[in-house]
């Protein structure tokens, strides 16, 4: 399961070996990497949260072709590619009733 999803992720890190960027293949401006997961994969953002450090963590997915990728932008501008996948589906899971484990 591991090794799948680290060579999915490699695979879509791939997409980002052009001219525009700015430390390395994972990683580049923000507008460039939303652009190509936009253009190249029809990916949007489903969802947004606040990690460490001030890094905006950001889920993009397509609806039509499942693909997914998770990004972290750091306060500098700069995303950066974390995973990405096949198979995405959104879930609305009911939180757990007070005092029952989960």
């Amino acid at each position: 399961m591991i090794k799948r999803l680290l060579t999915g992720a490699i695979s879509a890190l791939l997409f980002l070996n052009g001219p525009a960027l700015a430390q390395s293949a994972t990683c580049a401006p923000r507008d460039t990497v939303v652009e190509r997961l936009a253009s190249s994969y029809g990916e949007t953002r489903q969802s947004m949260g606040l990690g460490a450090n001030n890094v905006v963590i950001e889920i993009f997915a397509s609806a039509r072709s499942g693909s997914w990728t998770i990004t972290e932008t750091g306060t500098d501008g700069i995303t950066c590619l974390v995973a990405s996948g096949r198979a995405f589906e959104a879930i609305a899971a009911p939180l757990p009733s007070p005092g029952n484990d989960a």
